[in-house]
């Protein structure tokens, strides 16, 4: 059997059977190596054989064949392991760096290429084996025993640092150390020093053979002389200049260079430095080697921090070995310490220190802190000074004593024994007559030598012997009690202070009794307990809580004293000495000897016989009956299960002395590895007070089994139900499959309160529900688990009651009643209809001609207005807002002065304090793992709303604009988070990105936001500007309702006038208001125009290039006709000419005024004139103002969207102000109205017109923005980057699903990004836009989502117009939007080096943007509301925890919330 030395025998381990594998050196010993398993289960048969090759071994079980090699040598992963295995197989195959046989090694007999005994591996070292970081290519020499022949060359390599070509001589490598660019930068929280791998790598092989240690070390780390020169690296100290170098020639002798510790700058050691507070005193100190300050240095000071708080204090040198700190005095804040140990430094020039190895400190004390009394004073450190001044009864220094001396006491002084002593305290207050009490007496002035009480202490005239070791001088006297005669009862405590006879003064005496007691017991409980003890045994009787001191024998032997009160006691009983039977039971308290006939009988220890059923469930609380012996012995019996070093206990209720009922107990499987398996516990027993022997029993099967889980009852929670229907819970592992069948858990299932009747299968929960109807919820129980699957909902049908079917059936006659009268009626109506319906049918043709002319003419018209106005606009004409409002306007929305634009404010006496605090915070915003743990600790808070996440993560996007490298990194983290959990909850892929619910997708907005600046500057920002300029010239074409914001001309249905409005156009000849010699303006305006729309026209001819901003107001500008021969009449909205009919009052338009065409207009500061001026008799007065300001208002694109006009500006007289249309509802206009101008619906066909017109601009910013490379500008990388960054995470994620991609992309740019520009284009350019132009883009921004969907929307006849609109065009440019990311998925990627550069580029051309601490103290804002949760996530992430963020967020806190 024995081939190559080797033998192989079959051994049996547990259940396993494996293959016990042995060499046998010789004919005398067999060494066993390895155990391989070798089959699954059954013993091993002792017919094996081996291959033809030698190779394998056949082995046979009764089930099972198996072929198992007979080396695997490939385990081993170093020479070492694999040549000390004892595999006579294995050796090491050198250049190849693996263990394997021989003939698989490649030249293996070519020498030392391959090594069979442990001596032959190969051994590297190199000198020198350090060098400092800041020198580079060394010349290093290695020498390498052991290798073979190199002659194809090697490399040496530093870790990841570098690698170099290595010179062979011999057996000696020459390589260089690193170059500069490559030197590892040694960190300075990790010590002076770095260790790194130095391997030699085969060209040959491509493989690292062999390798060494190399210390990279760094002196200029060491900022003192001490840790300079004891650095185990070449450094020397330059004491002038206060550095660390390993280069000597850098540091003269005339530098103070300094080589041995004997030769630092250094404090020697003082003794106790003493300052008293409040009294100006010097310090001087001794020291060596104190340089003397050149030319240019400044001199010496002391720093002591008192408190955190530096005080800096002009020191002298007296000469090299002494300074002295100039008279100063010190203060310290708080009277809880009496003196306080301060750090003290002696530095210079600035800031260079001077070492203190012995580490000497300040000592500042207060006499009267913690000294209120005379005893307390005098018992300080004599050093102190401290004196106690009668006059004044306090502790204070003898300077500060404003009485004569005789008036004070000192410490070994003349007068040095405090009077009145007091006694406060004496405990305990009653004791045994027979003595032997430990009293403790505490109080004021009781003597300072333990002498002057030692004779002079009685309680209860009772002689008290002082105890030294308990005596605090002053304060405390414990004394032992003698023993009190039989006519002694009580007497207080007496203490004279002095030795010889006591005066009056020197007396105390306490105020509470003592008194002498009788203490009995009476009878004990439990009387019986186990061999191996750990009984709880009570005691009672009477004043058992008397004396100091307990003491309990049982017999011989004690019994572990644990609590007592008057009438009890209890103790622990030991493991009995003398085995099984009584033992008689003594207490003893003090010298007092209690007995009475109590017996306690130890009795044999519990045992277990059987466990019914031996399996439970991973939670535990499933009910084990247990079979045994003397059970009814233990007092508080526990069940125990032991898995991965994790104990648990549950609780057993006794039965009997045989039975006892327990709860199993839970097994600690981590809830994220709850396996589908059956685990057995590593140990399972009992824990009965004292019995070891049960608490792992040898031969328990006890198993677990996989905890039932429950499913929702259905995807929205709420199941709909009829009264009496089952309710099926379904899930798994409702039944264990145990031994003997499938196991039953006791599961009991609530209905609101009610319990159900229950049948139980594998999968299902049949619960029959009880009587109830309406909503109640569903909770299952079973062991530990509690799990609600949702809500039913029972619905009760109730049948129809008598008078319902009768008041049925009399309803259904009157409806058939109806339905004839009805048919009578239409007979009749019918003839009307027919007559009708030619007439509309001609009227619908004539239309429909109409439609068609008006399309082709506007359109004609529009490209002849728009072709003047984009020949006016070059690339500078538009109206750009700069970079710093339009991030603004997109970062926060609304806000016009947002505090980031602003310098902090803050109080001049905390500037300081803050602005320290917000570096420091900067710097953690600055660290990944904080801000990760910063934004999902606030994500996870419940009043952390919506807009809050916005906020944060527009702040902090506003603080890193300077570091976009480190915010993308940081957004990449934080939105493959929020794939993850999107995935794990299991909502659809598709949901994702889809709103703007959490800090990243807002970080992503933002993003984008700051990137594509640019590209809308370049490239998409031109066809935006001429697609709002094309609705806004359209819309201003026809008449626009200025109340209601309903156009002629008009995308959106809401937004329509859906009714004939006759108008003209006219021709305004206008000056401009500043300049009125200049040429006058031609100005399109139509006579159904308010004159606040006449005004807003003239202005927009006069400033066509000025941006919105700069223009003068039209509100705050009056229009003036001037007439014929110099006259001149003001022309308003309301004046008191405007027309008022019933309640409806109509704005003025210039028809009402009869301006004619050519007329000629002049803006002229705002006035009021008598003309103008309402009179007050006729109508209230509505200022011009006051409905300017409502007009800018519902111009707004915040106004309201329904064709409702705003009824009554003026609430006091009740009228309504209406300009083209009134709203149908207020019953106005006339039944015979309506029917002249036909269904309102008729109108829409001029959605169509505009649409037409509008086509060709909204063609070109679509596929602007759907190209890779449209008028000459690049795609920006921003767009690549992250669309790559999504393919990545789908490809990680597995989701191959195109849609999923499609959706992800468009969900992430189009939808987020150039939706928001869309509808805002006030967002990009200085421009006003309307509530017409806003309903409008509106519409392009819906056509503009739905190109980016996947889905198909089927429309019918009931679709909203704005999809049918664009019906017909929406797949095309649904194919752009496909082409555009198929295009850019075949683009080259962008390397993160590219992307790295861009957006440093961007950071630097942005980096004096928003002030970065006004950010920081918003974001700070956060982190005072949810400080605590903050700190407890840093302190449970491992990564925070070791660069002890929460530590330094606490220091931030501590400097924002100090008031200086």
């Amino acid at each position: 059997m024995s081939v190559s030395d080797t033998a192989q025998k079959a051994m049996m381990q547990g259940n396993i059977l494996r293959l016990g594998v042995i060499r046998v050196d010789g004919s005398s010993r067999a060494l066993q190596y390895e155990t391989v398993q070798a089959v699954d289960n059954g013993p091993i048969l002792r017919d094996m054989a081996f291959s033809s090759d030698h190779h394998h071994l056949y082995v046979m079980s009764e089930t099972q064949l198996s072929r198992v090699p007979v080396e695997a040598c490939g385990q081993y992963s170093t020479c070492s392991e694999c040549l000390g295995s004892g595999d006579p197989h294995c050796g090491w195959c050198v250049l190849h760096n693996m263990c394997t046989r021989k003939e698989k090694c490649e030249r293996s007999s070519e020498p030392r290429r391959f090594a069979s005994d442990i001596k032959q591996c190969v051994r590297l070292s190199v000198h020198p084996n350090n060098i400092s970081v800041s020198q580079f290519s060394v010349t290093l020499v290695l020498e390498a025993h052991n290798v073979p022949e190199l002659s194809a060359g090697v490399n040496c390599t530093f870790e990841d640092l570098a690698e170099m070509n290595g010179l062979v001589e011999g057996n000696r490598i020459k390589c260089f150390s690193p170059a500069e660019k490559e030197m590892p930068r040694i960190i300075v929280d990790k010590g002076d020093h770095q260790i790194v791998q130095l391997y030699l790598k085969s060209k040959e092989t491509g493989l690292a053979f062999a390798n060494t240690s190399f210390v990279f070390y760094n002196c200029s780390v060491h900022k003192s002389c001490l840790s300079c020169v004891s650095s185990p690296y070449q450094c020397h100290w330059c004491k002038y200049r206060h550095d660390c170098t390993h280069d000597p020639r850098t540091c003269s002798f005339q530098e103070g260079r300094v080589k041995k510790a004997e030769g630092c700058p250094q404090l020697l050691p003082a003794d106790r430095i003493l300052v008293p507070v409040d009294v100006v005193k010097p310090i001087t100190l001794r020291a060596k080697n104190l340089p003397q300050p050149q030319s240019g240095q400044r001199g010496y000071e002391c720093l002591l921090t008192i408190q955190g708080n530096e005080h800096r204090v002009p020191a002298l040198r007296f000469n090299s070995s002494s300074v002295q700190c100039q008279n100063t005095s010190y203060f310290y804040d708080g009277m809880e310490m009496s003196s306080l140990p301060v750090e003290l430094t002696v530095i210079w020039n600035g800031d260079f220190s001077i070492d203190n190895p012995a580490n000497n400190k300040v000592h500042l004390y207060k006499c009267d802190a913690q000294r209120g009394s005379c005893g307390l004073c005098l018992k300080a450190d004599p050093l102190f000074g401290c004196v106690w001044c009668k006059g004044d009864n306090r502790c204070t220094l003898k300077q500060h004593c404003p009485h004569p001396e005789n008036q004070w006491l000192e410490h070994n002084g003349i007068n040095s024994k405090c009077t009145h002593p007091r006694i406060t305290q004496i405990k305990p207050l009653r004791g045994p007559r027979e003595g032997g009490t430990l009293v403790t007496i505490r109080g004021e002035n009781l003597g300072l030598e333990f002498r002057e009480i030692q004779d002079n202490v009685k309680v209860a005239q009772v002689d008290c012997t002082p105890i030294r070791e308990g005596y605090i001088p002053a304060e405390q006297i414990v004394c032992e009690m003698g023993k009190a005669e039989k006519s002694q009862y009580t007497g207080n405590a007496e203490v004279c202070v002095g030795v010889g006879e006591c005066r009056p003064e020197f007396m105390a005496k306490s105020s509470k009794n003592y008194y002498f007691v009788i203490p009995r017991i009476i009878n004990l409980k439990p009387s019986r307990g186990p061999v191996s003890g750990g009984t709880i045994v009570n005691i009672t009787g009477s004043h058992l809580d008397a004396g100091s001191n307990v003491s309990i024998m049982f017999k011989d032997q004690p019994c572990t004293y644990l609590r007592r009160g008057g009438q009890w006691l209890t103790c622990r009983t030991h493991a009995s000495l003398n085995g099984y039977g009584n033992v008689s039971v003594s207490v003893s308290i003090d010298r007092a000897h209690l007995q009475k006939d109590l017996r306690f009988e130890y009795v044999e220890d519990p045992t277990i016989t059987r466990i019914e059923p031996e399996w439970s469930i991973y939670s535990g609380h499933t009910p084990v009956t247990v079979t045994g012996t003397n059970l009814d012995i233990i007092q508080t019996p526990l069940i125990r299960a032991k898995y991965n070093s994790h104990e648990t206990l549950n609780l057993c209720q006794v039965l009997g002395p045989t039975t006892m009922l327990c709860q199993a107990p839970e097994l600690s499987i981590s809830l994220a590895r709850q396996q589908e398996v059956p685990e057995r516990p590593d140990e399972f027993g009992f824990k009965l007070d004292d019995v070891m022997a049960l608490m792992a029993l040898n031969n328990s099967n006890f198993i677990y089994y996989p905890n039932p889980e429950f499913e929702p009852l259905s995807v929205s929670g709420v199941l709909e139900l009829k009264p009496g229907s089952p309710i099926i819970l379904k899930g798994r592992n409702f039944l264990p499959p145990t031994n003997s069948g499938n196991g039953k858990l006791n599961y009991t299932v609530l209905i609101g309160e009610k319990p159900c009747m229950l049948t139980v299968s594998e999968t299902q929960l049949l619960c029959e529900s009880p009587n109830l109807t309406g909503r109640h919820k569903v909770l299952a129980r079973v062991g530990g688990i509690e799990f609600s699957p949702g809500v039913v909902h029972i619905t009760s049908d109730s049948p129809l009651s008598s008078t319902a079917i009768i008041g049925i059936a009399a309803a259904g006659a009157l409806l058939i009643l109806f339905i004839v009268v009805v048919l009578i009626a239409y007979k009749r109506k019918s003839r009307e209809s027919d007559l009708t319906l030619k007439r509309l049918q001609m009227q619908m043709d004539n239309l429909e001609s109409r439609v068609a002319l008006e399309c082709k003419e506007a359109f004609a018209e529009l490209q002849t207005d728009i072709h003047e106005l984009t020949s006016d606009l070059d690339g500078a004409g538009i109206p750009f807002l700069d970079y710093r409002t339009y991030t603004m306007r997109v970062l926060f929305p609304g806000i016009e002065e947002h505090p980031v634009l602003r310098d902090l404010e803050v109080p001049g006496y905390r500037q300081e304090q803050v602005e320290k605090g917000l570096k420091l915070f900067g710097q953690l915003i600055n660290n990944k793992v904080f801000l990760l743990c910063f934004i999902r600790t606030l994500e996870a808070q419940r009043g952390f709303s919506m807009r809050d996440r916005g906020n944060v993560a527009s702040l902090i996007m506003t603080v890193l604009q300077s570091k976009l490298e480190y915010a993308t990194d940081v957004l990449k983290h934080l939105l493959s988070d929020l794939i993850d959990r999107n995935l794990e909850s299991k909502n659809h892929p598709k949901l994702l990105l889809r709103r703007t619910e959490s800090v990243a997708e807002k970080m992503l907005t933002n993003w984008f936001t700051f990137l594509l600046y640019k590209f809308l500057k370049e490239c998409a920002g031109e066809p935006l500007f001429s697609l709002f300029c094309a609705i806004k010239q359209q819309m201003e074409k026809g008449p626009i309702d200025s109340i209601t914001g309903e156009a002629r001309y008009s995308l959106s249905e809401d937004k329509l006038i859906r009714q004939q409005i006759d108008y003209k156009t006219l021709v305004l000849n206008c000056i401009h208001p500043e300049n009125e010699k200049s040429p006058e303006i031609q100005v399109k305006a139509l006579n159904c125009d308010t004159i606040s729309q006449v005004k807003e026209k003239i202005l927009d001819a006069i400033y066509k290039n000025v941006p919105h901003s700069h223009r003068l107001k039209a509100s705050d500008m009056d229009l003036e006709w001037r007439q014929g021969r110099g006259q001149r009449m003001i022309l308003q909205d309301e004046d008191v000419t405007t027309k008022i009919e019933g309640d409806w009052k109509r704005l003025n338009m210039l028809f009402h005024y009869q301006v004619p065409d050519n007329a000629v207009m002049g803006l002229v500061p705002k006035q009021v004139t008598a003309y103008n001026s309402v009179n007050n008799s006729t109508v209230s007065r509505t200022s011009a103002s006051k409905y300017e300001n409502m007009i800018k208002y519902t111009g707004s694109p915040d106004s309201l969207r329904s064709r409702t006009p705003m009824i009554t500006p003026d609430l006091e007289s009740g009228v309504k102000v209406w300009h083209l249309v009134k709203n149908h509802e207020h019953g106005d206009q006339k039944e015979g109205d309506r029917g002249s101008k036909m269904v309102s619906e008729i109108y829409l066909t001029r959605l169509l017109a505009t649409k037409g017109t509008l086509q060709k601009f909204v063609d070109d910013l679509f596929e602007t923005i759907f190209s890779t490379a449209h008028r000459g500008s690049a795609l920006p990388l921003a767009i690549k980057y992250m669309f790559d960054f999504l393919d990545e995470q789908a490809d990680k994620h597995s989701i191959h699903d195109p849609h999923v991609r499609h959706t992800w992309k468009s969900n992430c740019l189009p939808l987020r990004f150039w939706v928001n520009v869309i509808k805002n284009p006030q967002f990009v350019f200085d421009i006003h836009k309307s509530s017409i132009t806003d309903a409008c883009l509106s519409v392009v921004a819906q056509t503009f989502m739905d190109s980016c969907s996947t889905s198909e929307h089927r429309l019918g006849k009931d679709s909203p117009s704005n999809k049918l609109l664009y019906a017909k065009d929406i797949p095309s440019y649904k194919s752009w939007v496909e082409r555009y990311y198929s295009d850019i998925g075949k683009m080259q990627a962008i390397s993160d080096q590219d992307m790295n550069a861009y957006l440093a580029e961007q950071s630097r051309m942005h980096m004096n943007e928003f002030n970065s601490m006004s950010s920081l103290s918003e974001i700070y804002s956060y982190v005072e509301k949810y400080t605590e949760e903050i700190v407890c996530s840093l302190e449970e992430d491992d990564a925070a925890r070791k660069q002890r963020l929460a530590f330094k967020l606490e220091q931030v806190v501590a400097f924002m919330s100090l008031e200086s």
